[in-house]
């Protein structure tokens, strides 16, 4: 039996509204900006919890959250324009207009994980635990900024005519493909592979809690890593908008670097046997 897809209900194809959710006078309010907020307290919220259930004092997790953010957008935003420059030379006023979009995860990965290693140093606690804490509130936030894609039309893939195709105005097209009218939402598939990774993620927290001399810490952190990093290898390969470093889509090559890491340090931790306590005291220097 052959499964029609061209059945399915006409639902399932995607029409962005636009970026602005309200515009009230001056003051504009943009899905985008709207999500990134969702984002951070919910992440902000569910990390204090996890690093209760670990014996953590909360409170470090909402102190953090505000380096996280002073460090993850400017770094997100700055690995964007570096890769995008002969777009911003010309027009360098439109460097600080993230609003508009244009940021980029493995900027904001970077840029957070620089800012939590001096976080970590500052206050004498363990960047592992740390990133144990943030790792599950870090890709399901990225679960829910993938849709501020959605409401800019961008991060789109090549053209397609499946039922749960997505709409791109013209004006959002590139050249090459400005006679289609229908590409994939890679913004959905990162978003559903983003909230796979989480449920895994807490599924080995929580299990980690009834069996804690099974999992080291460190454990979720460098987990993320390949585990996001192998839904982004295989999407990215479907993006018509990929950063590019010469023939190459970097956001592949950060991938495959991020699958090494993760894969490398979950066999330190577990093959290697190094001897890291299964909950590291706040109060205890990384």
């Amino acid at each position: 039996m052959v499964l029609d897809l061209s059945t399915l209900p006409l639902a399932f194809q995607f029409t962005s509204p636009g970026p602005i959710l309200v515009k009230l006078g001056a003051i504009t309010i943009r899905w985008y900006g709207l999500l990134i907020a969702t984002a951070v307290l919910i992440g902000v919220n569910l990390s204090q919890y996890l690093a209760k259930r670990r014996h953590v004092n909360p409170d470090l997790l909402s102190d953090l959250a505000i380096w996280l953010v002073i460090g993850a957008i400017p770094g997100a935003r700055l690995y964007y324009v570096i890769f995008e420059w002969q777009k911003y030379v010309s027009h360098p006023e439109q460097i600080i207009a993230i609003w508009q979009g244009g940021i980029a995860i493995h900027g904001a990965i970077i840029g957070g994980a620089i800012a939590a290693l001096i976080f970590a140093k500052l206050n004498r606690v363990s960047f592992w635990q740390l990133a144990d804490l943030v790792a599950p509130s870090l890709i399901l936030g990225q679960a829910i900024g993938r849709w501020g894609n959605f409401f800019n039309s961008e991060a789109f893939g090549s053209p397609t005519d499946l039922p749960w195709k997505l709409y791109i105005p013209l004006v959002r097209r590139p050249p090459e493909l400005a006679n289609f009218e229908y590409f994939h939402p890679t913004f959905l598939y990162e978003s559903l592979w983003n909230v796979m990774v989480f449920l895994l993620l807490m599924f080995i927290f929580l299990r980690g809690l009834r069996n804690k001399s099974k999992l080291k810490v460190g454990t979720l952190a460098l987990l993320y890593l390949p585990t996001y990093s192998l839904g982004r290898l295989w999407i990215e390969g479907l993006r018509t908008d990929s950063l590019m470093l010469g023939p190459l889509k970097m956001a592949q090559v950060i991938s495959l670097v991020g699958i090494g890491l993760g894969l490398a340090g979950l066999a330190w931790l577990y093959v290697v046997k190094r001897q890291l306590p299964d909950v590291v005291s706040p109060n205890k220097s990384d």
